[in-house]
């Protein structure tokens, strides 16, 4: 019987332990530009949530939350003999000509880079789509 009562009792704090605890954050984008509707920053949250521009969380698809994290994987990379864009803080300055800015912070670093800069790894341009994506459909901004 006391086996049973400390079993219970175990599971009981693992359930409160999962419950209420709020999800990691994935990354921070911050957009900035001179087109309209340009500036924005997009919390992404592990927990299939975004906040538009300090906003309330907002609800995403599993889709784009199996995205955002590819986006979190590829900035922050595999390991430490393979670190992301983030770990070693890339800079891309932008070429004559650049739209939008974009500054991304995830658990491991920083990058900042334009729509234009070169060379970009291919993470940057996901990123870059997955923004615009949010910012149009979940956010409801124009671009």
């Amino acid at each position: 019987m006391r086996r049973l009562l400390v079993l219970g009792a175990v599971g009981a704090s693992l359930v409160v332990v999962g419950c209420g605890s709020p999800a990691a954050d994935l990354f921070v984008v911050q957009r900035s530009g001179t087109l309209p509707g340009a500036k924005l920053t997009l919390l992404v949250g592990d927990g299939g949530t975004v906040r538009c521009n300090g906003g309330p969380e907002k609800a995403i698809t599993s889709a784009d939350l199996i995205k955002a994290r590819k986006v979190a994987r590829e900035l922050n990379g595999k390991d430490e003999a393979h670190p992301g864009p983030a770990v070693e803080a890339m800079r891309v300055p932008p070429r004559p000509g650049s739209l939008l800015r974009y500054e991304i912070r995830s658990e491991k670093g920083r990058v900042a880079f334009s729509d234009n800069s070169l060379p970009q790894p291919a993470v940057f341009f996901l990123a870059q789509q997955f923004t615009r994506d949010m910012a149009r459909r979940v956010c409801g901004l124009p671009r």
